[in-house]
């Protein structure tokens, strides 16, 4: 009898896996977003940023699958130097529990280099929303990029190799930054400006 059951789960796997989708796009709460299914990681997400009060912490908030969508995972992120890099900021949606919740999903979550992620990237975020609190509702989109010779985790995740951040001012103006997915060796976030496309 368990024999057929197993042949079963076997083959919807299967199924499944070939089934992969590399540029699923999924409107969420809070962000809309493209996911390769088949990298584990996004193409891109977008946002709003909004002068918003803080009024939920982030302490004991983790990031969840969904389980409709075939992403990475906390076994990703274990014993190495990626961080579980959110790309849609939680401190930028910390104005209610529903709004902070959505951020913690690995449908946001990319694996991005713990220095970068906790430095530059953080220095940027923050920046985002002064900006917010001083000119108004900021539009933000990001690229994530893979090189031909992108690294594969042995967990099948693929690393991306570099980030590029578009930010939309209310007056139509646009920042572009990039950033190499390594050790930013502690730049600051405005040595990452380049040209807009």
């Amino acid at each position: 009898m368990k024999k057929p059951f197993f042949f079963l789960v076997l083959l919807s796997f299967l199924t499944f896996a070939q089934e992969r989708n590399e540029a699923l796009i999924i409107q969420g709460k809070i962000f809309t977003v493209s996911y390769n299914e088949l990298y584990e990681q996004p193409n891109w997400i977008t946002y709003c940023v909004r002068d918003v009060p803080k009024n939920v912490d982030r302490k004991g908030y983790n990031f969840r699958k969904d389980l409709q969508v075939w992403t990475s995972n906390n076994a990703d992120y274990k014993n190495n130097i990626w961080d579980k890099g959110h790309l849609a900021p939680a401190a930028a949606f910390s104005d209610s529990e529903g709004n902070l919740k959505a951020t913690f999903s690995f449908l946001n979550c990319t694996l991005q280099h713990q220095r970068l992620n906790r430095k530059e990237w953080a220095q940027l975020e923050q920046q985002v929303r002064d900006w917010a609190k001083a000119f108004g509702d900021m539009s933000v989109e990001v690229d994530v990029l893979f090189e031909s010779n992108h690294r594969v985790l042995p967990t099948g995740a693929h690393v991306p190799s570099g980030f590029i951040k578009r930010i939309q001012f209310p007056d139509g103006t646009t920042k572009c930054f990039y950033f190499p997915n390594d050790d930013t060796l502690n730049k600051n976030w405005t040595q990452f400006e380049i040209e807009c496309d």
